[in-house]
């Protein structure tokens, strides 16, 4: 085969770091762009290995198509035999956070509470009890985009028939019980590379909820260029957290055999009782500061994966 990788994705901004780590190590690869783009069945892109790195979160910027495309493609790749890292299995988990919730359940770690509706009146039917406040959140989530701190099912109501979009893109949304924590510490974000851990960061929010590790979205200065949460609040914080504990990180490497996940960032809430999981990427933005912080380049940590996977 003429390429060594593909990479398959919709926001090249994101993804510089890893095309400039992969041309200092001289491998030959082709970005397939899911914004606006095609496939032939019986003429796939033939490469060695193929590197899912689309986001759920692609219909907030206007790319409603891309997920569909990506999806079919990944699908007709492995159908025909290819290895695609990321692949449909785990790419699916990333888009459905109810399949997460499950998941954890299965694997009897903790998560928040979680009802999924596409229909306000029943929602009314099946939340008496549900604790409030709570986190009103798309099915197919990303970039935390189109959340919002809710009082009560009425809140929820008015803030649908106000921005009836908010249903898109599938028509499904969660009602998810708000986990409480120490808000200066922030939540827990452990970046995961061939199901072992490569580095853990605290991450403090400040009430925004687009905690995209990215430089693109979230640069020290609050800046993003692709920020989908425009709240009037400090930036984000992200600092590197050696002290994660072994509960944690031997959570997070369980959910990324399960899933199947080759590259993933799993975050979780740090409890009294152990840590809480409530979110679950495949497509991992990295944060070179972080690796840095510990030592390392990420962005070259993952072509030492990704040639491993061609060796």
């Amino acid at each position: 085969m003429s390429l060594d990788l593909v990479i398959i994705h919709e926001h090249p901004e994101w993804q510089k770091p890893l095309f400039s780590a992969l041309d200092r190590r001289g491998l030959s690869w082709q970005a397939f762009d899911l914004k606006k783009n095609a496939f032939a069945v019986d003429r796939l892109p033939a490469a060695r290995l193929y590197f899912n790195q689309a986001s759920p979160s692609a219909y907030v910027r206007g790319n409603v198509r891309a997920v569909p495309l990506g999806l079919a493609l990944i699908r007709a790749l492995e159908e025909s035999g290819a290895r695609v890292l990321n692949g449909s299995r785990p790419f699916l988990l990333e888009l459905s956070k109810t399949t997460q919730a499950a998941m954890l359940r299965r694997l009897g770690l903790a998560g928040p509470l979680t009802i999924a509706f596409n229909d306000i009146d029943v929602l009314r039917e099946v939340a008496g009890g549900f604790p409030f406040p709570a986190l009103l959140k798309p099915e197919q989530g990303g970039s935390g985009a189109r959340m919002f701190l809710v009082e009560s099912v009425d809140e929820v109501e008015t803030i649908l028939r106000l921005q009836p979009d908010l249903w898109q893109p599938d028509h499904l949304l969660l009602l998810q019980e708000l986990i409480p924590y120490d808000r200066n510490r922030g939540i827990v974000r452990m970046e995961l590379l061939g199901g072992e851990l490569l580095y853990a960061m605290r991450v403090v929010s400040h009430g925004r909820f687009n905690l995209c590790p990215s430089e693109v979205c979230n640069p020290e200065d609050g800046e993003g260029e692709c920020q989908v949460d425009l709240a009037p609040a400090p930036p984000v914080e992200f600092h590197p957290y050696p002290e994660v504990s072994d509960a944690a990180v031997a959570g997070a490497r369980l959910i990324a055999r399960e899933g199947g996940l080759d590259v993933c960032g799993i975050e979780c809430i740090e409890t009294p009782a152990g840590p809480v999981y409530y979110d679950v990427n495949a497509n991992s933005n990295l944060r070179l500061p972080i690796g840095q912080a510990f030592g390392f380049d990420p962005f070259e940590r993952v072509v030492d994966f990704l040639q491993a996977q061609l060796r």
